[in-house]
């Protein structure tokens, strides 16, 4: 039994003295002994008054209490509710108290210890279980005593034929002294309201195709499950988070009507799964549907990662098994995110993050597969996240430098160029080359304005040492272009602006694009590609020999220059121990070489000059050159380095080691 106390009840407005003169027989001052039976006379129908007419004839539950809490007087709806035959003193009333006697019955002993003589007063607070907890109570008798306003409560009551009641009681004051009524009570049956809310609840929280609990149930489970007073047993907790592979394939050919049904046909196997696990285990799984094709299923008291892990096999086997619906038989698979950690410490939104970030990640691996969460490799997303959100303010912040790596000639040993590579001076984790963000700023196009400043430095460079030696050969300054920039910036007038504000020749500026980028160029990167290179602008294939090149595709390109694929290069051993190849079995790739040699002719036929990449070795860089390669780049030369480094180069007689 529960109960609620509020203000004054909306019926007691309607009879106050009117209904308490009813009983003009009895003292208004004297109280009236509980233990007495109490018979209180009718008043004739001639002598009732219009508002004790409409008191006996409301269809809601009324009754008048004296200040001991004894019924005085009561309606016809009253005694229908609550099955006391009009009598209101009486052993066999219905309702039932908490330990199943009759409220109603007096069955306590006389003061000289004789059992009661007869039927005792009808008491509301039997009746309608008033004395259930103290705080109700302790406010019925002060609206008896007319030191509270009002008491609102809602209780459940039990009648001895098994059935049960749901009602909101009111009780008001009727009148101040003098008055023998007390106050008056109104009880209201709200089972079928109850009832419906109940039934509403139990949809808002059941998905309505699958009858499963829906994402606020599951969330409800998993914070109940956390919280510290309901961690029990192991004190873990696990997860297993489900999206079907191709879904949204199935409802778009097949329509949505059938994959409902497939979702419903889906929803009982991982059901079933789930039984089996329970009876296994001794604890059943939450089966979940959180939405479109996305289930769950939530293990409390999880045992570690190999339950977890026997849970989604057992899934992955129950989804994959075809699925006959409407005459078409479906084959349908699952990847599922694995989480499994101790409770404490863990909130329900970090564990549905870790659960969806390995979803992800099954996703990514190809599908139809189980994945267990890796905190390094979520932290390794994490920190992804972070340096994506912080790359535009750090364009701004000038949080990037440049370094440049070395061109050398293989033929005669000197610098003919450098190449720019950007660098990302990070305030909380160091120096970042350009592997960790670059592509991250293709993603979100913050490559268009880095690439700007890159342009704009490195040219702005090349132009310092081409005035520090104004009679000697200076090296031409190789910058990369991501394709992003062709397409989401004016590259011709960037270029053209730059070269204008740092006065650097046209012919000192390269720009380097990858093999994917060039050769699928058409409409405006090619035409930009063009005009470039009509300014004096080189252009070089960058990564060469990686992708798919159509060569008769190449030879209408408007490239100056090629530049091998390290993995070309790594080929050219010969000569060189085991130990210095750091290849274990000691070979080498002759078909490498001529592959390498082919291109460099070809190139050379076209007009192209050839930088060989990754020379690491004297080994590779005098292959190279019998080969007829132009340039080499690599760590034989020098790592890329600070332009004061260059400038020292630029200074020095001896040339770079070849």
């Amino acid at each position: 039994m529960s109960g609620t106390s509020e203000g004054p009840a909306s019926t007691a407005g309607h009879a106050r003295a009117t209904l308490t003169e009813s009983e003009p027989d009895r003292s208004p001052t004297a109280p009236v002994n509980a233990a007495t039976p109490a018979a209180p006379a009718r008043r004739p129908d001639s002598h009732r008054t219009p508002h004790h007419a409409a008191f006996a004839a409301a269809p809601l539950a009324l009754a008048v209490v004296d200040r001991e809490g004894t019924v005085i007087d009561a309606n016809e709806a009253f005694h229908s509710l609550f099955g006391t035959g009009g009598s209101l003193s009486r052993a066999d009333a219905s309702p039932t108290r908490a330990d199943g006697s009759l409220a109603g019955t007096d069955t306590s002993p006389t003061a000289a210890g004789e059992p009661p003589s007869g039927p005792a007063p009808l008491l509301a607070a039997e009746l309608l279980d008033l004395a259930a907890d103290q705080d109700t109570w302790e406010a019925y008798r002060e609206v008896l005593r007319g030191t509270r306003p009002r008491l609102r409560c809602t209780r459940h009551l039990k009648h001895p034929d098994g059935n049960s009641l749901w009602a909101q009681v009111g009780v008001a004051p009727l009148s101040g002294g003098g008055e023998r009524g007390a106050a008056l009570v109104s009880v209201t049956d709200i089972s079928a309201r109850r009832d419906l809310q109940a039934r509403l609840r139990h949809l808002q929280r059941h998905d309505p195709v699958t009858l499963l609990p829906n994402r606020a149930l599951f969330f409800e489970r998993v914070t109940a499950a956390l919280e510290p007073g309901a961690r029990g047993g192991t004190g873990r907790i696990g997860l297993c988070y489900l999206d079907l592979d191709g879904f949204r394939a199935i409802n778009d050919t097949l329509g949505h009507r059938l994959g409902d049904r497939l979702l419903t046909a889906v929803a009982e196997r991982l059901t079933r799964c789930a039984d089996r696990t329970g009876s296994a285990r001794g604890g059943t799984p939450l089966v979940a549907r959180l939405g479109g094709d996305e289930f769950a299923l939530l293990v409390e008291d999880s045992t570690g990662t190999e339950q977890l892990a026997d849970l989604a096999r057992a899934v992955l086997a129950a989804v994959r098994e075809p699925f006959d619906l409407a005459g078409e038989r479906l084959a349908v698979s699952a990847s599922i995110g694995v989480v499994e950690r101790p409770a404490e410490g863990t909130t329900a939104t970090a564990l549905m993050q870790a659960a969806d970030t390995t979803l992800y990640w099954a996703k990514a691996d190809g599908g139809s597969r189980w994945t267990l969460f890796d905190p390094e490799r979520d932290a390794h997303r994490v920190t992804r996240q972070a340096l994506s959100s912080a790359l535009r303010p750090a364009v701004e912040r000038g949080e990037f430098v440049l370094e440049y790596q070395p061109l050398v000639g293989l033929g005669d040993g000197r610098l003919h160029g450098v190449e720019a590579l950007v660098r990302w001076q990070h305030p909380q984790y160091g120096l970042l080359p350009p592997n960790r963000f670059i592509s991250l700023a293709e993603e979100d196009g913050s490559i268009v304005p880095l690439g700007r400043w890159v342009l704009r430095t490195a040219c702005a460079q090349a132009r310092a040492w081409q005035l520090a030696h104004p009679e000697g050969q200076v090296p031409y300054v190789s910058v990369n272009v991501a394709v992003r920039q062709l397409w989401d910036s004016d590259l011709v007038a960037d270029v053209g602006e730059v070269l204008r504000e740092t006065g650097l020749p046209p012919g000192l500026l390269q720009l380097e694009l990858t093999e994917s980028a060039v050769m699928g160029s058409s409409g405006r990167p090619l035409k930009a590609l063009r005009e470039l290179k009509a300014r004096g602008v080189r252009i070089a294939i960058d990564d060469f020999g990686t992708g798919y090149s159509s060569l008769a595709y190449l030879s209408r390109l408007p490239v100056s220059a090629l530049k091998l694929d390290g993995s070309f290069v790594r080929a050219f051993r010969q000569g060189e121990s085991a130990q210095e190849r750091g290849d274990a079995e000691g070979v080498t790739h002759p078909a490498d070489e001529v592959i390498v040699e082919a291109m460099v002719q070809l190139a050379h036929r076209l007009g192209l000059t050839v930088t060989a990449e990754c020379v690491e070795t004297s080994g590779q860089a005098a292959r190279l050159r019998e080969i007829g390669c132009d340039t080499g780049q690599g760590w034989l030369y020098s790592r890329p380095v600070p332009p004061e480094h260059i400038t020292a180069l630029l200074n020095s007689p001896s040339p770079p080691r070849t």
